[in-house]
């Protein structure tokens, strides 16, 4: 389930909402006064990455440059 974010129209309060997307937003509402007008927000993206992960796939020197300077392992 994704996590929507929100900004109230009345107080300008930030909120998030664990939400499905097939269910809709209108009946979201501000936690801190109630009002029932909100904008979705648009939300940056963030990832979680295990820890093995940094390793490279093949056991071998992280390539460098154009992936991040090989922060990210891929050939």
């Amino acid at each position: 389930m994704p996590i929507y974010e929100f900004k109230c129209n009345k107080c300008g309060h930030k909120f998030e909402e664990l939400r499905l997307s097939s269910s809709g937003f209108k009946d979201v509402g501000c936690p801190k006064c109630g009002a029932k007008k909100v904008t979705k927000e648009m939300s940056s993206f963030a990832a979680s990455v295990p820890a093995s992960a940094s390793a490279p796939p093949c056991g071998g020197t992280p390539p460098r440059g154009g992936c991040g300077g090989g922060m990210c392992g891929m050939h």
